[in-house]
């Protein structure tokens, strides 16, 4: 079974199971199940050390993945200790005061999630807890919220020189023989990634129209009769002391503390420049080294305010990672599935595909690209795995066609964000559904026709890129196809309600 189609059987099971249950942890947990008898051929004994051994242990015992747990447990606290002494409820105060349209409060959310680009899941929960307070005041439906977080994640991150994922793809790319540096290829290939640019065109062209289809649009009916879909846990405490200060000032401590943690742990101090700083950072490191300062200053702060006690302050420990739990559960489901997925050989397999596509037709290749990223990206939860395995079978294909190499290395690029933005067991997409507080599912479900829908339209931007070759050509068809899509979808929901 390893290297061939059933490598990707047990995360398509989960998958499905997710999508069809509407529960994740139960279906994530028999992913895991199949994948390890898999692996285990089907012996009881082997295929249970194979699930606790190499999958559960093997999942949380990894210092990428201790260094996350940590960053999020960190975020709850920070968000519990903001909640509890006002500042959320504050900000919301002033929002519903000063952004008076649901318009406004889509585009504000979708503004700062661009501006925080540094890394996706820093994004996810910062965006949440900060605008969750302005979607509630318009009647926003949570999984709305979701999807605008997840929008602005890992596409925005995946077009900023300056963030984690230019980090990963730079140090993929650093070594193989490819004529220039990891992180000018990164950057060179920004303006053929269609898919992230696409979704950024698309979720304002979302705003400004104000219209929904598909799950989403039962969504937001449901909110628009109160009905937010948020989780709970969230008591926001009414602090006549308390200000919006109380929440920007922590939040703007804790932005700046974790680009100085990612700068200090790639080097910056130590001579290394901006950019190579950012190349050789690990944000598993450099996230939890920025938020533990701002969690301290946050509570020294909070405390010199005196909007809140010291007992308060403290329990906010517990409270915090309280609220990560479900987070954190989903994630370590999650992880353990991409590892019993990388014990099959699935990289192996897409690899062979990849090959085989490039004796067909040339031009088109691109687009092929794009797909089998997209779908590696979706059946295993992991963009940075998708890049790291397909750039260097990419690279040779198109060693002597320099223009089609910057077309082929973005449509890998931009399959991995697609399939990482789409799929249930994606960390990123976990993130998002943890800064919006919404259930996991709903909120899978609602985004995915969103999301294939620019994927759609990239894909065809691919398959005219690969003859054409020129990126603004591209990029103005695939804009103006995203508005037509959306017009006629905007028809048919008009004639609907007629």
């Amino acid at each position: 079974m390893a290297g061939t189609f059933w490598a990707l059987v047990p995360p398509i099971v989960a998958i499905v199971l997710a999508l069809i249950t509407k529960e994740t942890y139960s279906s994530l947990f028999i992913g895991i199940v199949v994948g390890s008898l898999f692996v285990g051929g089907f012996n009881l004994v082997d295929s249970l050390d194979t699930m606790i051994s190499d999958g559960f242990i093997g999942a949380i015992a990894d210092g990428w993945n201790a260094g996350i747990f940590m960053f999020l447990v960190l975020l709850g606290i920070m968000v519990a200790l903001v909640n509890a002494a006002g500042g959320s409820a504050a900000f919301g105060r002033w929002a519903v005061k000063h952004v008076h349209t649901r318009t406004g409060a889509m585009l504000a959310t979708f503004l700062l999630g661009v501006l925080i680009f540094i890394d996706d899941y820093f994004n996810c929960l910062t965006v949440g807890s900060v605008m969750r307070p302005v979607t509630d005041s318009h009647k926003i439906s949570r999984a709305k919220l979701a999807y605008i977080i997840d929008a602005t994640a890992a596409p925005v991150c995946m077009i900023a020189p300056v963030s984690s994922w230019a980090a990963a793809v730079s140090a993929t790319a650093q070594d193989l023989d490819s004529g220039i540096s990891g992180i000018q290829l990164f950057i060179r290939a920004i303006p053929y990634n269609f898919y992230s640019l696409l979704t950024i065109v698309f979720v304002i062209a979302l705003s400004v129209l104000g219209f929904d289809y598909g799950p989403m649009a039962k969504a937001e009916l449901a909110a628009a009769r109160g009905e937010l879909g948020a989780l709970g846990n969230e008591d926001e405490q009414n602090v006549p002391r308390a200000s919006i200060w109380d929440m920007l000032i922590p939040v703007i401590v804790l932005i700046i503390c974790c680009i100085v943690g990612m700068m200090y742990v790639g080097g910056f101090w130590d001579g290394a420049s901006l950019i190579d700083s950012f190349a050789d950072t690990d944000a598993s490191v450099g996230l939890p080294w920025g938020s533990i300062i701002a969690v301290m200053f946050t509570f020294v702060y909070l405390l010199c305010r005196r909007v809140i006690s010291f007992k308060d302050a403290t329990g906010c420990i517990t409270k915090g990672f309280i609220a990560m739990v479900p987070a954190m559960l989903i994630l370590t489901f999650a992880l353990t599935l991409k590892n019993i997925t990388g014990l099959l050989g699935a990289a192996d397999y897409v690899a062979g595909l990849v090959e085989g596509a490039a004796a067909g037709l040339f031009s088109m290749l691109p687009a092929v690209i794009f797909l089998v990223a997209l779908g590696l990206a979706f059946s295993t939860g992991t963009s940075w795995g998708t890049f790291g395995i397909l750039i260097p079978i990419v690279l040779p294909v198109f060693q002597n066609n320099p223009d089609l190499l910057m077309i082929g290395i973005s449509a890998c690029l931009a399959g991995a964000v697609c399939g990482d933005h789409c799929s249930p067991i994606s960390d990123t997409t976990i993130m998002a559904s943890a800064g919006a507080n919404v259930n996991h599912i709903s909120h899978v479900s609602t985004q995915l026709p969103y999301a294939l829908t620019v994927a759609g339209v990239s894909f065809v931007c691919y398959i005219i890129a690969g003859f054409i070759r020129s990126w603004a050509v591209c990029l103005l068809i695939g804009a103006a196809m995203i508005l037509a899509v959306l017009f006629v979808m905007r028809s048919r929901a008009r004639d609907a309600e007629a």
